[in-house]
């Protein structure tokens, strides 16, 4: 994308919202990588967890000297400290989980719709039954098979996610398989491998780019909604959706913060996400470009 595009998006009458949620993201980002330089305490350490400090309400000064600005959970455990561990264990997991999904889906796509016959057949038959079962109950599957864990956690959204990838590119390569570049790759006897991946996949790339951003969101929220339901980071690592479910049988109480304050950083992380997405797609679509 060319600098001038970049400006001239940036001033177009939605280039507050790209800006806001630009913006958003970034924050996001860099609290998630400063998260041991500026949390008051490491959630994942005993040593600097204070039991008997546990549910204190937002503002509470703690023994160590400093104030729980947003209180802490039922364990003690500082809840500014706990969002921003959280954030980078929702990032970590969603960024590689989403990587590795694009590149195992783009090359199944692509290689069947490049090699036809029964390639395409078994591959698809595949996706086709991946896709007609709800998302969460293949993540269900997949982590209660694998184990807890974070690098099962990111295997599972793997799992869910590589299909739709699969599904979308092959689509866009079936329509570039009869162009002249390809007929004249072939015609030249090119490797395979490099017809594939230096021609075919490359000029199938735009769907993909801004289904990226789209499925990076849904591992966000995939892997909060495994951690609330228990079936996800250990119990000593802290997670977004673990923190929130920890905090309902609170909520009885009056004790709101355990989950309402992750669950605004969870809330704020996925629709950042899904924003930068959106605006994605509207530079990348021509018939969006006019809105």
């Amino acid at each position: 994308m060319k600098a001038e595009t970049i400006r001239a998006l940036w001033k177009r009458p939605q280039g507050h919202r790209i800006r806001l949620s630009t913006l958003l993201l970034a924050t996001y980002i860099l609290l998630a990588l400063a998260a041991p330089l500026i949390a008051p305490q490491d959630p994942g350490d005993p040593l600097q967890i204070y039991g008997w400090e546990a549910s204190s309400p937002p503002g509470t000064v703690s023994g160590g000297g400093y104030t729980y600005l947003l209180g802490t959970d039922g364990l003690g455990r500082d809840i500014v400290s706990t969002i921003l561990y959280g954030l980078r264990i929702s990032l970590v997991v969603s960024i590689t989980s989403t990587a590795i999904a694009a590149l195992i889906g783009l090359t199944a796509g692509v290689s069947a719709a490049y090699f036809g016959s029964w390639v395409d057949a078994v591959i698809m038959r595949i996706v086709d039954l991946q896709l007609s079962l709800p998302t969460i109950l293949v993540a269900l599957i997949a982590i209660v098979t694998l184990g807890p864990g974070i690098d099962r956690i990111i295997l599972a959204i793997v799992i869910v996610q590589w299909a739709t990838y699969a599904r979308v590119i092959r689509g866009v390569a079936l329509s570039e398989i009869g162009k002249p570049y390809l007929d004249a790759a072939r015609l030249l006897r090119l490797p395979t491998r490099r017809v594939i991946f230096r021609h075919l996949l490359p000029n199938s790339m735009a769907p993909a780019i801004t289904l990226i951003p789209i499925e990076l969101g849904h591992a966000v929220a995939l892997e909060a909604t495994l951690s609330f339901l228990g079936l996800g980071v250990p119990i000593d690592k802290p997670s977004l959706g673990s923190t929130v479910a920890s905090g309902f049988q609170y909520l009885l109480t009056g004790q709101y913060w355990i989950s309402l304050f992750p669950g605004l950083a969870l809330f704020g992380l996925i629709a950042s996400i899904n924003f930068v997405g959106e605006d994605i797609r509207r530079r990348l679509d021509p018939r969006s470009r006019s809105i």
